[in-house]
């Protein structure tokens, strides 16, 4: 399979998956998006490659962004409020691992990441119908 016909199926895949996820299915897959492409960036830091780096940063910010845009304030207050302090110091670490070219900076936010990815992967699922608190 060559390399457009490959994107092109991946393309479809993706789409397929978004337009039958549940909003609870949503968030967890923009999580894992964001850590993809962190670890994207972090291999282009290793190989030297500050354009990919940059791009994969700004990709990661951009979901992060999404993230944060997806919080409901008037649901679960105190837990938007602290989600969203945690998604601005993730962002705050993308840009200075971008800056930096600092893969360390990299792994605090895929830890931090991990962990609310691990938690909200563990909501129980009568409790997932409502989207994101």
């Amino acid at each position: 399979m060559n390399h457009v016909a490959l994107k092109q199926y991946q393309s479809v895949g993706v789409e397929s998956g978004v337009s039958n996820a549940s909003p609870h299915q949503l968030i967890s897959m923009l999580l894992t998006g964001a850590l993809d492409r962190i670890a994207a960036a972090r291999g282009a830091i290793e190989r030297g490659e500050t354009a990919r780096k940059g791009e994969m940063l700004s990709r990661a910010i951009a979901i992060i962004g999404g993230l944060r845009g997806s919080l409901n304030h008037e649901q679960g207050q105190d837990i938007s409020e602290n989600l969203g302090a945690l998604y601005d110091y993730i962002e705050q670490l993308l840009v200075e691992a971008n800056l930096a070219s600092s893969s360390e900076k990299l792994v605090e936010a895929v830890s931090l990441l991990n962990e609310i990815k691990e938690g909200w992967d563990a909501i129980p699922v009568e409790l997932r119908q409502g989207g994101y608190q």
